[in-house]
C-alpha cells in the first residue's frame, strides 16, 4: 500500500469516517532529509518504489541530483546546520509541492572522542542537524498535516540515545533528545491522524563513520544495511508501530537500561 501515510487513522480515538485514499495521479509526498547518501538515499529509493512523490534534501549536490534522477524526486539542497536552514527548506518544500504528507528526518552528524575534546563547531553542527532541525521542520510542517488530519513525522534516532555510548556523549545526547521529542509529541498528536514514528538503529553501514572521522570499532551490534533501515522506515509509515529497533534485539538492552540502569552500566563497563 503506497498511500497509508495519509489515511488519517493514527491513534486510538474513534473517527466518524473511514480512511481517505489518494488517487493514483495524486500520490503522497515525502520530504526526506539527508537524502544525498546513506539512510536518506536508501529511503528515497524505497519510497519511490512504493509510489511516493519525493522532495529530497542534502548538502552534497552531485549525489543529491543523482538520487533525484533515479527516484524522480525534486532536489532541495539545504544545510540544516545553519540556524535558518530548516525554515528555508520547509518553505522550499511547500512552494514546490504545496504540502508534505511525511517528514523523514534522516540527516545526522556524529563525532567520536572524549567530550572535553569535542570541537566547538562540531558540537554546534550536531545540535543543529541532529536535534534542532527535526524539531524546526516538524513545527513548520505540522500545521498543514493537522489541517488535513493526516501525516507522518519519522525521526531517525539511535540506540545511542537509549543507553548512552562512551566517547559519543554529544551524539547520544542529540538522539536522546529526539526520543523524548517523539514520546511527548506522540501524546499530543494521539487521535489527530498525524503519527510520530521513531526509528532506533544500531550501527548502519553508511558513510556516517567516515564523515565523523572514526571507523566503527565495536564487535556488536554488527552494522546493518541502509536498505534495511529504509524498509523499516517505510513499514513505520504504513503501520501503527511508533517505535522500532534495528536489529530488533536492541529492544532488549534498551529495556534493561530503563529498568536497571546501574546494572546495565556495570555490564557495559565490563563488556564494552
Amino acid at each position: 500500500m503506497t498511500q497509508d501515510a495519509t489515511d488519517g487513522t493514527d491513534g486510538a480515538r474513534p473517527r466518524s469516517r473511514g480512511p481517505r485514499r489518494r488517487p493514483a495521479d495524486n500520490p503522497p509526498i515525502a520530504l526526506v532529509t539527508g537524502a544525498s547518501s546513506g539512510i536518506g538515499a536508501a529511503t528515497a529509493d524505497r519510497l519511490a518504489a512504493a509510489g511516493w512523490r519525493l522532495l529530497l534534501s542534502g548538502t552534497d549536490r552531485t549525489r543529491l541530483d543523482a538520487v533525484a534522477a533515479r527516484t524522480g524526486g525534486r532536489p532541495l539542497p539545504a544545510d540544516l546546520a545553519e540556524p535558518d536552514g530548516a525554515q528555508r527548506l520547509a518553505e522550499a518544500a511547500l512552494a514546490a509541492a504545496g504540502r508534505v504528507d511525511a517528514l523523514i528526518a534522516g540527516a545526522g552528524l556524529g563525532w567520536r572522542g572524549p567530550f572535553a575534546q569535542t570541537p566547538g563547531d562540531t558540537l554546534d553542527r550536531m545540535l543543529e542537524v541532529n536535534l534542532a532541525a527535526p524539531l524546526r521542520l516538524a513545527r513548520l510542517l505540522l500545521p498543514g498535516m493537522l489541517e488535513r488530519d493526516r501525516g507522518r513525522i519519522v525521526l531517525l534516532g539511535s540506540i545511542a540515545g537509549q543507553v548512552g555510548v562512551r566517547d559519543e556523549a554529544a551524539y547520544a545526547a542529540t538522539k536522546a533528545g529526539l526520543t523524548m521529542f517523539a514520546e511527548s509529541l506522540w501524546y499530543e498528536l494521539r487521535g489527530t491522524g498525524v503519527g510520530v514514528r521513531l526509528i532506533l538503529p544500531g550501527a548502519v553501514a553508511t558513510p556516517f563513520f567516515a564523515t565523523r572521522g572514526t571507523d566503527y570499532q565495536r564487535e556488536r551490534p554488527r552494522p546493518v544495511s541502509a536498505e534495511a533501515v529504509a524498509d523499516l522506515v517505510h513499514a513505520a509509515i504504513t503501520t501503527g508501530r511508533d517505535r522500532a529497533f534495528l536489529p530488533h534485539w536492541l529492544d532488549f538492552p534498551a529495556r534493561i537500561h530503563g529498568a536497571a540502569p546501574g546494572f546495565f552500566r556495570r555490564m557495559a563497563a565490563r563488556f564494552g
